[in-house]
């Protein structure tokens, strides 16, 4: 394939050292990045270029969290355009610093939004492309042309919660009778709405079709809302979703429960490629999305895989990461040509990969199994070892870990940290329960942020009406009295996770509640600097209000916020309450930059550094274990908080000059470890993954019924958390075979259902890993 036109494209292509297309097995040309800020910027750059050269062109840009950076960098070079350094970086990558870009003769299209909803809500797409890209860029709104989910077909005098109540739409009225008069004016509002994305489709071909579109791409493959399965010539439409992409949307939906029975309104496939001329992006970051990267470039044209439609456009383009590029088969066989001596790592995940596809025992290989990959044949010609050399070494390196995982420890100093509250538990609780059984292990549990953005408007409710129940009975009066719920009591903090898990052992739903509104009252106390009975009734009748009447996903007041992180912390209290741990060994550190904002606020050395910088000090830790997940893969607050923990460990070591910590990296249900990245492979028994679920479902309340789920699974994270640690589990006993764990001498081994990874560093090592921070700063 030549060269790309874009002088943009070419400077990158050269600085990523890759071709633009490896064909015939990439269908779609890829230009690859070192992480997520050099994606907005490369985005940012080209999506320049094109303006400079058509001043009135239509263009379609993304919503969500995915064009994070590339709005920041297209802001910062449009404000600063003239400024000397500027300059020089942008024409570095070729662009003509003379003709400055106008964003205000360009005319905007709206790829998505849902229905219905209000555009003055924040979660609505109307409003993040009007305070993004047309206040934020300077784009006229008069020339764009944005989706209007919330009067079109409402007859005059009428509100469309009134005709779809809870803002359910049926779609089987468009080809069935209807049954009441309230059917009857649904029907016809379905009809005209259906007619309104007809005109909203013809007036897009009308402008000829979109000149410049970028988009992100969904866990099913969906592009705008196009989800898996779609036809290659849709138009605009009112649609339902699936499953992943409900589970996707229920953060900015306010839950699952909103988001499984909201519909969208699309642009089509056929609406993105409709001009031939199209310039096409797809951004992707993190390793997360390369599965879904695969399918998407190496694929045939297929309803399967919605984004394989841009093979019909000459300018179609995949800008990734390189996490988002790790399974692209021929990169990955061009960086192991590169290697003169491979890592044993790299062979070990070859042949772990080989055994799981083949269904065979590493030992049972043969030299016909290794020429059935790329990879494998790769390892196998390169001559660095022999086949039977590769097999032992792999088999015995999988043994080592398992025996790692089963070692007795003792005499350690546990930090277990976390992004939010359920993330230790999730990754590696079998292995806490463990751990803990010894008494000369010392564990400290720190929560980085406070979790408010996982609870539910829905859930604090039912919370507010239990504790009202409870604020006028004799027993509440009493503790008043007695100065019981004093927000600075440790003991009496104490008791009220004893009182709730008293009840889990009662099977007495009432003392859990009465646990649950001790907390509560504790809290609201704390908050509001209230002790007179009757001014706390009236604010927990006011806080009622507020979350009957605050529309689901809203952003919270910064009170609010903090009442529902309280919540959160009240669920991890409960958690390590279960293995006879108080208060004092729990730390929730609220770190400043985790704000509820759709793009989260970076970390800063001088206000997010020093909290867990005091806390190391305070702890001595041997061991620290970190959420090790990389950049753009699940939550960013997981990369962001692994920042913070690694700066304030470098300022740490520097001050005491300590070698001795080690760091123990986990992951859960967000992203997950090869089994060659894993260093501790811990047998998982039946009766652990039992614990496991009932103490998620008794101690996070908040994630009982799952309201933002994986888009992996349908129902809590405990029970995905379970699959993978079986999933793991049934990978090693193929690698090994199942007469290792079934004929095995040690009873953890034959009890084996499942296993957890943990992956071991030197301090060195975990720097390695992490940019950063004051660098990652800059280079935003």
């Amino acid at each position: 394939m030549t060269l790309p036109e874009s002088k943009v494209e070419q400077t990158a292509l050269k600085k990523s050292g890759r071709q633009f297309m490896y064909q015939p097995t990439e269908k779609i040309a890829v230009i690859e990045v070192d992480n997520f800020p050099a994606l907005g910027k490369l985005t940012a750059m080209r999506f320049l270029e094109w303006v400079q050269y058509n001043p009135e062109g239509v263009i379609s840009l993304p919503t969500g969290r995915t064009p994070e950076h590339f709005i920041k960098w297209v802001k910062h070079y449009i404000q600063n355009w003239g400024k000397e350094a500027v300059a020089a970086e942008l024409e570095e990558f070729g662009l003509d610093t003379k003709i400055t870009p106008r964003m205000d003769l360009l005319r905007f299209v709206q790829i998505d939004e849902f229905y219905p909803i209000n555009p003055t809500h924040s979660n609505s797409f109307s409003y993040y492309i009007k305070k993004f890209y047309i206040d934020s860029l300077g784009l006229d709104i008069k020339k764009a042309l944005l989706i209007n989910a919330w009067t079109t077909g409402v007859p005059e005098n009428s509100l469309i919660k009134e005709i779809f109540p809870d803002n359910i739409v049926d779609l089987s009225l468009r080809t069935r009778f209807e049954r009441n008069s309230l059917e009857r004016l649904q029907k016809s509002v379905i009809e005209r709405v259906d007619q309104y994305c007809t005109e909203y489709e013809t007036r897009i071909r009308d402008m000829g079709g979109i000149g410049f579109f970028i988009g992100g791409i969904g866990p099913d493959g969906h592009i705008g809302f196009n989800v898996h399965g779609s036809d290659h010539y849709s138009t605009t439409r009112l649609t339902a979703t699936n499953y992943e992409t409900q589970a996707a949307a229920a953060v900015d939906l306010g839950g699952i429960e909103i988001a499984r029975n909201r519909l969208v309104i699309t642009i089509g496939l056929s609406t993105i490629t409709q001009n031939p001329d199209t310039v096409a992006i797809i951004i992707a970051a993190g390793e997360s999305k390369a599965k879904v990267i695969q399918e998407a470039v190496e694929s045939e044209i297929s309803n399967l895989y919605p984004a394989t439609v841009l093979q019909k456009l000459k300018n179609s383009r995949f800008y990734l990461t390189k996490g988002a590029a790790l399974l692209l088969t021929e990169r990955q066989c061009e960086d192991l040509k590169k290697n003169d001596s491979l890592p044993r790592q790299t062979i070990e995940k070859i042949i772990i990969d080989l055994a799981v596809r083949q269904n065979k025992s590493i030992q049972d290989l043969k030299a016909a199994d290794f020429d059935s990959t790329r990879s494998a044949r790769s390892i196998a010609k390169a001559g660095t070892y022999t086949i039977p050399e590769m097999i032992q070494t792999s088999r015995d390196s999988l043994k080592a870990k398992i025996e790692r995982g089963l070692a007795q420890i003792e005499n350690e100093r546990f930090l277990h940290t976390a992004p939010h509250h359920d993330d230790i538990m999730l990754g590696y609780w079998a292995y806490i329960m463990h751990l803990t059984r010894t008494p000369l292990n010392i564990h400290h549990f720190a929560y980085m942020t406070s979790g408010f953005n996982a609870v539910t408007n829905a859930y604090v409710h039912e919370l507010l009406n239990i504790l009202l129940k409870h604020l006028d009975t004799p027993a509440y009066q009493q503790f008043m009295d007695t100065g019981y719920f004093d927000p600075s009591d440790e003991i009496a903090r104490n008791r009220d996770v004893y009182r709730y898990l008293d009840g889990v052992a009662a099977h007495r739903r009432t003392m859990q509640e009465d646990g649950e509104a001790r907390r509560l009252l504790r809290n609201l106390m704390f908050l509001f600097e209230e002790t007179s009975p009757k001014q706390l009734k009236n604010r927990v009748r006011e806080l009622i209000m507020y979350f009957e009447t605050q529309y689901p996903g809203k952003k919270d007041l910064p009170y609010i916020q903090q009442f529902k992180g309280m919540i959160r912390e009240w669920e991890a209290d409960l958690l390590w309450g279960y293995l006879g741990f108080s208060n004092k060994n729990v730390f929730h550190l609220r770190l400043g930059f985790y704000k509820g904002d759709i793009f989260t606020e970076e970390p800063s050395v001088e206000r997010d550094v020093p909290p867990v910088l005091e806390l190391l000090e305070k702890v001595k830790p041997t061991t620290i274990t970190v959420a090790l997940d990389p950049e753009a893969s699940g939550p960013d607050t997981h990369y962001k908080v692994l920042q913070i923990i690694s700066e304030a460990l470098k300022i740490y070591q520097e001050k005491t000059g300590r070698k001795d910590i080690k760091i123990w990296g986990y992951r859960n249900v967000w992203y997950r470890f090869n089994a060659s990245e894993a260093d501790i492979m811990v047998p998982v028994s039946l009766n652990s993954l039992a614990v496991l679920e009932n103490a998620f479902d008794k101690c996070f309340g908040s994630q009982r019924n799952a309201s933002f789920p994986s888009y992996e699974l349908d129902g809590p994270f405990s029970r995905l958390a379970r699959k993978i640690m079986v999933d793991q589990y049934l990978d090693i006993k193929t690698c090994l075979g199942r007469e290792f764990f079934y004929q095995s001498t040690h009873p953890r081994l034959r009890a084996c259902h499942g296993l957890v990874y943990i992956k071991e560093m030197q301090p060195d090592e975990f720097y390695n890993r992490t940019m950063e921070l004051r660098k990652a700063t800059e280079a935003k």
